[in-house]
Order: structure tokens, then sequence, then C-alpha cells
């Protein structure tokens, strides 16, 4: 941007010099606004488009975003402020101020006017109207202490001793914490992904001086009896007709090597939603030394329905007559890792193979979507009068392609990935309840991958 020639403001007359040098402000405000958003948008281009080693992961782009955006609504704001000081107003500009759930509480403060007094005398004003305006309000966490007492009573006319009322149970008898600041530190650590030093960090700033030993006792506790909850958690999961399943790694503490080993974190998960299910979705998480497909098999004992799952081979022995711990499962792929497959070829490539695979894909989703909320016999009825012959149509599509490819190149290792998936692929054309992916699973496990940065080796892990 050629800088323009200064201005002389002794030629500018008296009376509008203000709203000049107001304008002046506004200007070099947004300029320099618009030097740190180019300087933002330039890390973020290095970082989607740059080598790989350069690349952000996902938890780093999303806080890159957020960067931008508060970035974004700084300027704005400045802009505003300055404009405000000049000669004429701005229409301000629409912004998603998102939106007020209909159940939260709300605290109405009435502002009246400092008089009623009508100006031409002749009394009173009566209300006419009002106007409501709904802004959010946040309460900061408030601690305080339950103090429990228990009076004793006695006869005086007798010796028959005291009575008085049992003191109630804890899970941690005699210690500070009431079950609800259990919970507290238990949501923080496992749903917020809050260490227990950083909690311990934000309790002293309230006064509260609890060290990090402190809150991984009561978690330690919690962890104990909450043992038989996620158990039959797990077992009401297993009774369903149809699960989603999943892992991920789990970096682990190796005491006495200085080092880390990687566990894995397992999960298993009801989603009923998309076709209207009546049971609530729910899922539990299993930590495993390995990612040795006997951890499943181990894990879904006495489950014998669908499995919605990516093509992880390892799963590959829970379809076998000779399965352990019940009959052989009925597995169902995921489209999304089929589609994943090749768009890796389409971004390093341009195939333009690729490209048709992902838009016959495409095609399939967009029934899907159309769909969604139905019972499963209208989804199945629509599946097989509209998604079927699609499906039929992309093995065929599939074969033609894979006997023209060499099977060492990068994409017909993508078309023989697909084809050892291809029976399972088709599962959903049959089973309305079944999903077309395993998203599902693998949105409940992202969280997990992203803010899980070290465990400890005798873990486990729940979530409901």
């Amino acid at each position: 941007m050629s800088s323009a020639p200064p201005i002389d403001l002794s030629a500018i007359p008296e009376d509008q010099r203000d709203a000049v040098l107001a304008v002046l402000r506004e200007r070099d405000a947004l300029r320099e606004a618009n030097k740190r958003l180019e300087h933002l948008v330039a890390e973020l281009n290095q970082a989607v488009h740059g080598k790989r080693s350069e690349k952000l992961s996902e938890d780093e782009r999303q806080l890159a975003f957020e960067d931008l955006e508060t970035a974004v609504a700084e300027a704005k704001t400045q802009q505003n402020t300055q404009a405000s000081t000049g000669p004429a107003p701005r229409k301000a500009a629409r912004r998603n101020r998102g939106n007020l759930p209909k159940d939260l509480p709300r605290v109405e403060r009435v502002i009246e006017p400092d008089s009623l007094d009508c100006p031409c005398g002749c009394g009173e004003m009566h209300r006419i109207g009002e106007d409501r305006t709904e802004r959010l309000d946040i309460i900061p966490a408030q601690l305080r202490v339950i103090v429990t007492v228990r009076p004793k009573y006695a006869c005086r006319a007798c010796a028959e001793g005291v009575t008085q009322a049992p003191a109630p149970a804890h899970l941690i008898e005699g210690g500070l914490p009431t079950e609800g600041a259990i919970a507290h530190v238990l949501v923080s650590k496992f749903s917020d992904h809050l260490p227990l030093y950083r909690q311990s960090q934000i309790l002293v700033r309230s006064g509260i001086d609890l060290h990090r030993s402190t809150l991984a006792d009561w978690v330690g506790t919690a962890a104990f009896h909450l043992g038989p909850v996620v158990d039959r958690l797990a077992e009401h999961l297993k009774g369903s007709g149809k699960l989603f399943m999943d892992e991920t790694t789990a970096p682990v503490l190796d005491p006495g090597r200085g080092r880390t080993k990687t566990g894995y974190l397992w999960a298993l998960a009801r989603d009923d939603r998309g076709w209207g299910g009546d049971d609530p979705p729910g899922v539990v998480f299993t930590y495993a030394p390995g990612r040795a497909g006997q951890n499943a098999e181990q894990i879904l004992l006495g489950f014998d329905g669908i499995l919605q799952l990516d093509g992880y081979s390892g799963y590959n022995r829970l379809t076998r007559p000779s399965r352990k711990g019940g009959a052989p499962v009925t597995v169902a792929y995921c489209w999304a890792h089929a589609r994943r497959k090749l768009k890796e070829v389409f971004d390093r490539d341009g195939s333009e193979i690729a490209a048709e695979g992902l838009r016959r894909i495409a095609e399939l989703y967009r029934i899907e979507g159309e769909i969604r909320g139905m019972g499963p016999g209208q989804r199945l009825s629509a599946r097989q009068t509209r998604t079927a012959p699609l499906v039929t149509g992309f093995g065929e599509w599939l074969q033609s392609q894979r006997r023209r490819i060499s099977s060492k190149s990068r994409l017909g290792e993508k078309l023989a990935y697909i084809h050892r998936q291809w029976d399972g692929l088709q599962t959903f054309l049959h089973d309305g309840r079944v999903e077309i992916d395993s998203n599902a699973v693998e949105n409940l496990i992202r969280p997990i991958a992203v803010g899980w940065s070290l465990c400890t080796p005798f873990i486990s892990a729940w979530k409901h």
C-alpha cells in the first residue's frame, strides 16, 4: 500500500480539524490491524499448505483460527470506536450473536426513566410499551463450605444416653470435598482436559491451597467407586443391536525408563439418533496397552450385533465363527474412510479417477442427508430404491479402475483398500439403523486424542 502525502493541518479550517484528525486516526488503526491480519493469514497459509513438518495439528489449527477471529474482532472494535468520534456514525455491522436457550433462567432488570412527569404539565405519563434486550451472563464457579451440624440430645430426667443422627456417608470419609467438588474435578480433567496442577492453581486464586497430589487422591478414589458404574454402562451398551467402536493412541508414562510408551483407549459407543432410536447415546472408554484385536474381542464379550468400524484389520477376528465371547458380529465399514483414501490421492496428485470416486460418494451422502432422522423402515426403503443402484455402480466402477491401474501405485493401493472393505461397506443398505460411516464414534475420540497429552499406566477412562 503506497503511503499518502502528509496532510498540512494548518491549511484546514480550525472547525474541521477535529473531523480530519478522527479520520486519520481511523486510517492508521485500520492499517495496523490490516498488517496483523495479513501476518496471521500468512501463518495459516503456511500451516495449511506448507511442508508436512510445518503443518499444524487440528488442535493447533483451531487455536490459530481463534487468534485470527480475535484479531478481526479487535480490529472491528477499534474501527467502530474511532468511527464513533468521527463526523458521521456508521451503521453497526451484523454479528453472530449466538442463541440463548429458552430454558436458561432470566433475571430482569427494569430501568425506569428519572422522571415520569409529562413536560406539558398534564401529570404523570402512563406505560405504553417496552424494549427488551437479552445478554448472556456467566457467574464464575462459587466455592463454599458445607457445614453439617448433628445436634446431640439427652433426657434431663434419666441417664439413658445421648441420641444423635448418624453421620452421612461420604465418598472420601473425613475428607474435605463434597461429591459435587469431586465431580467438578473429574469433569475438568477428563472432559475439559484441565490437568490437576492447573486446577490447583485455579483454586489458589480463591484462597484454597490444595496440592495436585490431593486432587489426584480424589480422582483415584472416585475412579475406584465409579468402576461398577462403568461396568454396568458397558453391559447396558452391549445389550444394544448396533454399536460403534474405534481406538486412539494415548501416551503413557513408563516409570523407571524416563520416557513414555503408547497405549490405546478403545471407545465403545451407541448413537441411535440418526434413525430416531429411543435409547440414549452413551460411550465407554477402556484402556489397553496395545492395539491387538484381542483387546476389542475382550471388550465386546457378550455382544453379537452390528458393529460400525473403520477398516482396521484387528477387528477381523470378531467376524470368525470361533470368535471368543459370542457369535460372529456383523461389521459395517465406514464410507468416510473410503472417501478419505481417495481424497488423499486427489489432494496430492489431482487424479481425475479419484475425483470421480469422490463425486460418486458425495451422491451417497446427499441421500443420507435427506433421510437422516427418519425411521429405520423409511431409511431402508430409500436406500434400497435410491442408494443401492449407486453403490452397485460404484462397485462396477471400482473393479474397472482396478483392472486399469497398477496395484502398486498410490491410487491402486487406495482402491484395493476400498475393495477389501466392500462387503462391510454395503451393510448399511440392508438395515435402516446402520449409519453410512463411523463418524459418530470418531467425533467422540477426537477430543480425547487432542486433549490427553499424557496418561499414567494404571488409568481407566470413562465418559457418558
